[in-house]
């Protein structure tokens, strides 16, 4: 590939653009300075020299004098401006050097009045634009740079950019250095390491669209380990199959120029030093000093210390606790211990070993020290890993479970440690490495298992439904307990993504009663078990079955299973707010250990859990974490849940850019689970509500209207599409098909006594009245359905209702009646950010022919007052409705009782108002409302 081809520099489409502009903007006439900051690595040089070489192929190249500073000749005085006074540029018709004049210069005035000149006599001569292009400035000799300086600041009006390039902050270099860098107008461009997103784009252009692709979590590890540096980036990715960032094998590979490099660093060593190097590699990217020198044997490290830091091998630096040995990038540490002869290297490991207090990091060593099977070091690996699992230490655990599987000396147990070591993986959110470590695992009942396992997660449900059905044809159950068991859990989870709730309860029997009770396999099951009660509108037995589950165990990172089931489960029996406790608790993975499956399906259900509760700020913050960590861990299965949320909020808040990425990245395949199904034609149907494309809605619900034929999701609570699919069958004239899909769902919801499901359908059925003109019957439903939820705190649940009420009563004729509750409907839409549906809510008023001004005389406050314009006029819909109650002598709880939002809500929009008002207290803004009334 050319040199100046752009696909050398993915990523750097930004910053390549900002020195393009800024060498033409010179060519007007104005000189400017362009420094070019980043880490050792990042490509500085190799940036400059392409832009420059893209200038050369324009028709217009610049003419540049190039220089660069040197660590050796740091104490030569005037060497950088010596090379550019010397470029050939300068003297284009002469093969050797042009004199200096003056004949003597020794001031770094005089150095740069020669410089000036030259530069000037060449812009007279030239129509093209000058650069000076100086690299690595921070190893300039401190002459040279006053001598720049000198002439940056009387350089007259031409066309010439200075760029100056370092490693180094404005702190971290000399005060000539630094004079230089902040000359005024200078324009800095930062180079970043390389995102994640960039490794992908680079992969692509390597293996070409038809490659094979390296997935986002490959890439981070990618950067990690090479700390985004691109010339050690590409060439990994040149040298080495992608595949090879998911195996997730601690020692990664090296590209070859830097393995020889680290190598050649190693053998110009003195013997102390090389010790020290060797004893720091086999410790780890970074280890205590102390450390470090006793497994090297040396009593007095500060000569080692010295020459492994003059090779640029490791770094030292000292916290509170201790001195540390670092190297400076894990895939250098790597070199250093890929360097070492394997006798060496298993001597270390034993050593290090002998020198831990720490019992798994003993264990560690003495696995990368035994090469061959070692039946007694496997168990002692295999009872760490159930410590780890235990405790919810998922990673630890994986690593453990592979390095037991690799020293036992038996086939079958070899076996049965990898699917425990897959569990594990998938716990920590390694699915591409668990996916890896699948082909060492034999055909045979764990390994279907496994595999269906990874199916489910991967959201292929055919696929997971033959390897469940062959494994449980091929296992019995009297003879290997553990394996039924665990095909069980595995069917368990199964039904629950297919939401077949009596499917699910069957496995999770069968679960119990072939594991231990307090097996993990069974805890899941009992975990799961609940949520498939709930999905029968058994809700209390569900909730006698968490409670025999935790008086079961108290265990850590089995009470995260059971907090997010019960968390789901109440948010299903309209209980929101234990829901968001419940929930929440299940959603940390980092303090006790957690399973990352088990937080996303967490994290998922509280994002709904806050968007009922109209705290969508927080859902939506909880959405973006959680979708970072599902696109890491590769977890397909809970990817359109995630997104509903997000979708949802956006469309209501009028982000439509936003609504349509959420739903973009929320798509599945028709052949999907119905859990990844639901979330997402929900969230179609929801996006099209809030535009008012009614057949979208319809078109968007029509596979869910499908799947209900040969499923439970009709149980009130889980999955709340009925009223859409209703409504919008109202909107666009299909009345009578309404009212007959309504009457089943409105029984069931009866039967069940679930509240906010029977406010839902009765808002409803009041439309359906009103279109048959019944508007008494049409206001008793909808009084019906605000007195269901009136307890509950669902304030965009309330906020729909109202709005269907005003909109039936407004096209029927009921100008009055409709207004009133308008301007409820949009107090509460606009308190929630519901922009789009605020904005319907002031289309319907205006329609009505009642002004808010007519409501406010009546007694009906307005949300908008008359006087004080310049103030009053500032507020937000969210703010003049909270300002208003307040104003009315309400308290802040009260008036987020009247607003069904959260007190810190009203708090929140209250100390807006205030400063937007420029008043500080509560009785300045009655009077201020008081002064608009009169």
């Amino acid at each position: 590939m050319p040199d100046h081809d752009p696909d050398l520099f993915a990523g750097r489409t930004a910053e390549i653009q900002h020195l393009q502009e800024l060498l033409q903007s010179v060519r007007s006439g104005a000189p400017g300075v362009a420094v070019i900051r980043g880490d050792q690595g990042l490509g500085k040089t190799s940036l400059v020299e392409h832009v420059l070489r893209l200038d050369a192929i324009t028709g217009n190249p610049s003419t540049v004098l190039r220089a660069a500073g040197a660590v050796w000749e740091r104490d030569s005085d005037f060497g950088v401006i010596r090379q550019l006074l010397l470029s050939p540029r300068l003297h284009p018709r002469r093969h050797d050097a042009a004199p200096l004049k003056p004949a003597a210069p020794r001031l770094p005035s005089e150095y740069g009045d020669v410089l000036l000149s030259e530069v000037s006599r060449l812009a007279g001569e030239t129509d093209h634009a000058l650069v000076l292009w100086i690299d690595d400035i921070q190893w300039a000799d401190r002459p040279s740079l006053q001598a720049l300086l000198h002439v940056l600041r009387r350089v007259q009006p031409m066309a010439l950019l200075a760029i100056l390039s370092t490693d180094l902050t404005l702190s971290e270099l000399d005060d000539a250095a630094a004079g230089l860098l902040s000359f005024p107008s200078v324009q800095t461009i930062r180079l970043a390491p390389l995102t994640p997103g960039d490794v992908q784009l680079i992969a692509r252009q390597i293996h070409g669209s038809g490659g094979s692709e390296i997935s986002l979590p490959a890439a981070r590890i990618l950067v990690e380990y090479t700390g985004g540096r691109p010339g050690l980036v590409r060439p990994l990715l040149e040298q080495f199959h992608p595949s090879v960032w998911s195996t997730g094998q601690k020692i990664l590979p090296v590209p070859a120029e830097l393995a020889a490099s680290v190598s050649m660093k190693l053998a110009g060593l003195p013997p102390a030093a090389l010790r020290l190097a060797e004893a720091a590699a086999v410790l780890g990217v970074r280890s205590p000093l102390a450390q470090a020198a006793d497994l090297a044997g040396l009593s007095d490290v500060l000569a080692a210390v010295d020459a492994v830091q003059a090779a640029d091998l490791l770094t030292i630096s000292t916290d509170a606790a201790e001195t540390m040995l670092q190297f400076p990038l894990p895939v250098v540490r790597a070199a250093a211990y890929q360097s070492l002869a394997a006798g060496r290297r298993i001597a270390l490991h034993s050593s290090a070993a002998k020198l831990t207090a720490l019992d798994h990091v003993q264990l560690r060593h003495r696995a990368a020290a035994a090469l061959l099977p070692d039946a007694s070091l496997a168990r002692e690996l295999e009872a760490a890993a159930t410590s780890f699992a235990a405790t919810g230490a998922w990673g630890s655990a994986a690593e453990a479970y592979s390095q037991a599987s690799r020293l036992n000396p038996a086939r079958e147990e070899q076996q049965s440690l990898l699917v425990r070591a897959v569990d594990a993986m998938v716990g920590a959110g390694q699915l591409p490495r668990a996916s890896a470590a699948l082909e060492g695992i034999a055909p045979g009942p764990k390994g279907d298992a496994v595999r269906a396992y990874l199916a489910i997660l991967f959201g292929r449900p055919a696929e997971a439904d033959a390897l469940l059905e062959k494994a449980w044809k091929s296992v019995d159950p009297a003879t290997d307990p553990g394996t039924a068991a665990q095909i069980c859990q595995r069917q368990v989870l199964h039904s629950l993504a297919r939401f077949d709730g009596r499917e699910l309860v069957t496995w999770a029997v069968r679960a119990r009663s072939t594991a231990p009770a307090n097996s993990p396999a069974a805890i899941e099951a009992r975990a799961i078990e609940g949520l498939g009660l709930g999905a029968m509108g058994r809700f209390s037995e569900a909730e006698e079955s968490y409670r025999v589950v935790e008086r079961l165990t108290e265990n850590s990172a089995q009470q995260q299973r059971i907090n997010m089931g019960k968390g789901w489960l109440h948010l299903a029996m309209d209980r929101p707010e234990e829901a968001r406790s419940e929930l929440a608790s299940a959603v940390p993975t980092e303090f006790r250990g957690g399973s990352y499956r088990i937080s996303l399906w967490a994290q998922g259900w509280l994002a709904r859990t806050d968007l009922a509760l109209g705290a969508w700020d927080s859902a939506l913050r909880t959405v973006e974490k959680a979708v970072a960590v599902q696109e890491e861990s590769g977890i397909e299965l809970l990817r359109p849940l995630l997104h509903w949320s997000g979708a949802q909020i956006h469309a209501l808040r009028g982000n439509w850019d936003s609504a349509a990425h959420h739903l973009e990245r929320a798509a599945v395949a028709s052949d999907g689970y119905p859990i990844m199904l639901l979330p997402y034609s929900i969230a179609l149907a929801q996006v099209a509500e809030a535009k008012a494309d009614y057949d979208g809605v319809i078109r968007a619900l029509l596979p869910v209207v499908r799947m209900r034929r040969s499923s439970g999701i009709d149980e009130p609570g889980f999955w709340p599409w009925q009223d859409h699919y209703a409504n919008a069958l109202v909107m666009v004239g299909r009345v009578e098909e309404a009212g007959q899909f309504l009457r089943p769902l409105e029984l069931l919801a009866e039967k069940r006594q679930h509240r906010s499901t029977q406010a839902r359908l009765a808002y409803v059925r009041g439309r359906i009245y009103a279109a048959a003109g019944d508007l008494d019957a049409a206001r008793l439903s909808f009084h019906d359905g605000l007195a269901k939820i009136e307890t509950l705190p669902m304030p965009y649940a309330r906020a729909r209702i109202l709005f269907a009420y005003g909109q039936s009563f407004r096209r029927a004729g009921k100008r009055r009646e409709a207004a009133d509750v308008l301007i409820q409907a949009r107090e509460l839409f606009s308190v929630l950010g519901a922009v789009a549906y605020a904005d319907r809510c002031s289309r319907e008023l205006r329609a009505s022919g009642v002004s808010t001004e007519e409501h406010w005389r009546e007694g009906t406050p307005a949300l908008t007052a008359a006087g004080s314009p310049n103030l009053l006029d500032e507020l937000t819909d969210q703010e003049r409705a909270v300002a208003r109650l307040v104003a009315s002598g309400l308290s802040n709880k009260a008036a987020a009782g009247e607003l069904y939002v959260s007190v810190k809500t009203v708090q929140y929009h209250l100390t807006r108002i205030y400063r937007k008002l420029r008043i500080s207290s509560r009785s300045e803004l009655a009077a201020l409302y008081l002064e608009a009334r009169s």
